[in-house]
Formats: structure tokens, C-alpha cells, sequence
């Protein structure tokens, strides 16, 4: 455990780290065989995986045995996104914390969302008091989701975030997720003004590796898309299948972020 901490922690002093997030163990161990240098979870990917809508919906012992069941397969670390914690009550957050820590995951994303960041410091403490107590370096990667969430009108986003940041980098955090961020002049502030590594999300219009590398970003995560794709070729070649008996290759194309989470949707009664 402490080598794959300090591990997962070195892999952002230098260099791009992109992380194409999955959803199971054999996604995981896909990753690793095609050379990468650690392995993400997307939150939404594995509840879809398990028919749970995103947003804080899957189980706990689901998590759970997901994440044991990825570590079964790996030798590279691992990270887990924890949506907000699943809670907003501090003793269940570091409830599930310890949980992922326990199943062998040596970080963590963990999200502001619509709530206040006074919040999520507090979950950050939470974060780091379990993981202290477990003996593991966990690298806390903080996302906040003032782009991504349009939480302000664009002209006042860079200023909110920065000014999280700062907060969430004083409460010891270890990396900030600026999700949606794709401008690259924005890209550069941010990366000048914080001392945490800068993660981005893949996205339509983001610059190329090259560039972010430039830039000074650290963390590059594909986020639900490959997931997306996955459930929309999925259901492309069961189509074709129940149609004419025939597995077409030629037509697949990716479902959307809400075409997948809708569908997860528990039934009514």
C-alpha cells in the first residue's frame, strides 16, 4: 500500500497523467495492459455498471466490492471517485473514505457540487483524518464544479475557482479537478495561481496533449465518455442482433452523459 501511495502521489510532479476511467475490473485491467501508469474509477461508469443512475445513488458495499475487486487485478494504483462522499454527513463520508481505503484505493476524487466549499473542506478533513489513521498517503483530488455545473455566469467563474482552490489547498487537499475548464488562457491562470496539480476533464474544444502539458496541467481523466460509448455500442450490437441475428459494427456511436444515466432509472412501481 505505502509504494502505491507514494507512487500515485509522484505521478503528478511531472508530466501529463491521463487516466481513462472505467468501471470494473476488467476495464481496469484493460488500462494497465495498455500501459497505464494508474487506474481511475468514473463515478457515473460504475453505477451504470451496476444499474444505479449517477449522483450519489450506488450502494456502498457495491463501491466496495468493485474497488476490491479492480485492486484483485492491478499492480498500478488506483483512484476512486467518490462523488461528494455519498453524503453530506461527515460520519457517513468517512465511512465510505474508509471503505475504498480499506477495499486497497490509494486517492480519491471527491466533489463540491451544488454545495457550499465549507462543506467539502470539512470532507476534506474527514478524508485525510481516516487515511492518516489507515496509514495511507491518500491523494485527495478535489473537483470543484463551478464550470461544470455553470454554478456563476461565465465572467465570474475563473475568480470563483481560484478562490476555491486556494480554500480547498489550505484544508490539504493534493490536486484540484477543474472540470469543464477548456479554455486554454483560463487553463494557464489556473495552473499559475494554485499550487495543487492541475486535473482537467476531457471535453469537446479542450486542447491537445502537447498543449496541456504546456500549460502546466498534471491530470488528464476521460471521465464518463468512454462509458458512454461503451453503453452506446452496446446497445447498437444487441439492435442489430435481435434484428437480423447479425452483430453490425458499422453504426456505433456513443450514447449521451443524460441518455445513460435516464436509463438507469429505477423502475416504478
Amino acid at each position: 500500500m505505502t509504494t502505491l501511495d507514494n507512487a500515485f502521489h509522484s505521478l503528478h510532479q511531472n508530466g501529463l497523467l491521463v487516466l481513462a476511467n472505467v468501471a470494473d475490473a476488467g476495464g481496469a485491467r484493460i488500462v494497465e495492459r495498455l500501459g497505464g501508469k494508474a487506474v481511475a474509477t468514473s463515478s457515473a461508469a460504475m453505477a451504470w455498471s451496476h444499474g444505479y443512475q449517477d449522483g450519489n445513488q450506488l450502494p456502498l458495499d457495491l463501491l466496495s466490492t468493485t474497488v476490491k475487486s479492480m485492486v484483485r487485478v492491478l499492480s498500478v494504483p488506483l483512484t476512486v471517485d467518490i462523488e461528494g462522499g455519498y453524503s453530506d454527513d461527515l460520519d457517513r463520508v468517512g465511512q465510505v473514505i474508509d471503505a475504498v481505503i480499506v477495499a486497497g484505493a490509494v486517492g480519491i476524487n471527491i466533489e463540491d457540487g451544488l454545495g457550499a466549499p465549507e462543506l467539502l473542506v470539512r470532507k476534506i478533513d474527514v478524508a485525510r483524518k481516516v487515511a492518516n489513521r489507515a496509514g495511507v498517503k491518500l491523494f485527495i483530488n478535489v473537483r470543484t464544479d463551478v464550470y461544470l455545473k455553470n454554478l456563476l455566469p461565465a465572467e465570474q467563474r475563473l475568480e470563483e475557482l481560484l478562490k476555491r482552490s486556494a480554500l480547498y489547498a489550505s484544508a490539504g487537499a493534493d490536486g484540484l479537478f477543474a472540470a469543464g475548464v477548456i479554455d486554454s488562457h483560463e487553463i494557464a491562470a489556473i495552473c499559475r495561481d494554485t499550487k495543487l496539480p492541475v486535473n482537467l476533464l476531457s471535453r469537446d474544444g479542450l486542447p491537445s496533449l502537447d498543449e496541456l502539458k504546456r500549460l502546466g496541467v498534471r491530470r488528464l481523466s476521460a471521465g464518463s465518455c468512454i462509458a458512454e460509448f461503451l453503453h452506446g455500442a452496446m446497445g447498437g450490437l444487441v439492435r442489430s442482433f435481435l434484428d437480423n441475428g447479425q452483430l453490425d459494427t458499422q453504426t456505433l456511436k456513443a450514447h449521451t452523459y443524460g441518455e445513460v444515466n435516464a436509463l438507469m432509472a429505477a423502475k416504478t412501481e
